[in-house]
């Protein structure tokens, strides 16, 4: 069993790098499904989530060739791909398995993959996914309720008018997947803002898709013939292009140099991306600085600082990040007051909670959230990774606790974190994995 040791109370201080966005990464690798000639994409976050998405490329008959050492640049051509099978093992450790039905679907017409996986956060329902197919012309195959299959299929795809019932990531971005190549106009409303559906819109758009309004909540879609850049036909360019930096890396890294009152700047970020963040950390009483010209911000404590209690309310992109809860309740943890989360996105997001307890936390779920009573620093205790983002949050306990904690089920972690025990490391952290 693998576990991450930690002894806290370092401040941490220095400069730390943030990888590219998982959430971008996990989408892009499959929409590559859907390009007529090779491309090279760099900045891949070196992560089990990644390692995933490649494996099912390659199953599919893709061919993937790393380009370095660090394992962040990868040359794909998905020529000779001729199945459309996305395997059962891989499809049910991931829940951005679903992107490869739209990336299928839009290829040949045909998809089969089971239901995503992941980390367990509640209900996962793919319903707005398969309205949005429905609407593109695609029809389920499976009819029976308690299959965990979805097959899809296709005599041609059309463009269509899909209205989202709910926001969601998922199936902005899938239906951006499915409708690219699909003859006609496509607009997609209540789309999803987030910063990973405009990079997945920049991808494709530069290897030839018309896409425009991504960012914004309605999206529109042009269908094309071929995706092959500007070049065209025979050409031997290899297509670049860099995933934007991980908004969410950034942000427990942020929250991780707070909660230790150290002093770091965050290298390789968008500002931009970060503000909701940002600004729970000033009313907490953190300084944050945007750096000129840099790409980073630095985040800075000072030793004797009391944080100041906040209210969280999760929302969809510019909103405050479902991703970034439990890091922040960590914090808030040693808060000088009584702060209150809302959840309204994952039903099932306060797991974590139990972990801390263990720690001394003092939190208390509501109905639809969380009151947290700060107070005395937490003690090292052995505690769970119960899922992605709750293990984060539990590295952060560690680094700000009094004594050694121990997390298990780390694995969880490094579906969305890159080395991170290392990047720690190189900022002042006393983290092992062992």
């Amino acid at each position: 069993m693998e576990k991450f040791v930690i002894n806290g109370g370092h401040p941490l201080k220095g400069e730390i790098l943030v990888s590219g966005a998982k959430n971008s990464a996990v989408a892009i690798l499959p929409a590559t499904l859907l390009l007529d000639v090779p491309c090279i994409i760099e900045n891949v976050p070196d992560i089990s989530d990644v390692e995933i998405c490649l494996k099912i490329l390659k199953g599919l008959g893709a061919e993937v060739k790393p380009l370095n050492q660090q394992g962040d640049t990868y040359w794909i051509s998905c020529r000779n791909v001729s199945d459309f099978y996305v395997p059962y093992k891989e499809a049910k450790k991931m829940r951005a398995s679903y992107y490869f039905l739209g990336a299928l679907l839009g290829r040949c017409g045909n998809a089969r993959a089971a239901m995503p996986g992941g980390c367990s956060l509640g209900a996962r329902p793919i319903d707005q996914h398969l309205k949005a197919f429905e609407i593109l012309g695609a029809k389920q195959l499976i009819e029976d309720q308690q299959s965990d299959i979805v097959e899809l299929h296709a005599e041609s795809l059309r463009g269509g008018n899909i209205s989202m019932d709910v926001v969601s990531v998922g199936a902005t971005m899938n239906a951006i997947l499915a409708a690219v190549k699909a003859p006609g106009i496509t607009i997609i409303e209540n789309a999803a803002k987030e910063p990973h559906v405009v990079d997945l819109a920049n991808f494709l758009n530069y290897m030839g898709a018309n896409i425009k309004g991504a960012g914004t909540d309605v999206i529109k879609i042009e269908g094309v013939k071929k995706l092959m850049g500007n070049a065209g036909e025979g050409s031997t360019v290899d297509y670049r292009y860099s995933i934007v930096p991980d908004q969410i890396e950034a942000g427990t890294f942020m929250v991780a140099a707070a909660a230790t009152k150290g002093d770091v700047i965050i290298k390789g970020v968008i500002p931009k991306h970060l503000e909701a963040i940002t600004a729970k950390l000033i009313d907490c009483g953190v300084n944050v600085e945007e750096l000129d010209n840099m790409d980073a911000i630095r985040v800075s404590v000072e030793n004797k600082k009391i944080f100041c209690p906040t209210n969280i309310k999760t929302e969809p992109y510019p909103g405050f990040p479902t991703d970034m809860q439990p890091q922040m309740a960590t914090l808030l943890t040693i808060a000088n007051g009584e702060s209150s989360i809302m959840e309204n996105v994952w039903e099932d997001r306060f797991r974590y909670v139990h972990e801390l307890r263990k720690m001394g936390a003092e939190i208390n779920i509501t109905q639809n959230g969380a009151v947290v009573r700060g107070g005395d620093l937490l003690t090292g205790a052995c505690v769970n990774a119960c899922d992605l983002r709750a293990g984060a949050a539990m590295i952060i306990a560690g680094l700000m606790a009094n004594g050694c904690t121990e997390i298990t089920e780390i694995q969880h972690i490094e579906r969305g974190y890159a080395d991170i025990a290392k990047k720690l490391r190189g900022i002042g952290a006393d983290i092992v994995k062992i």
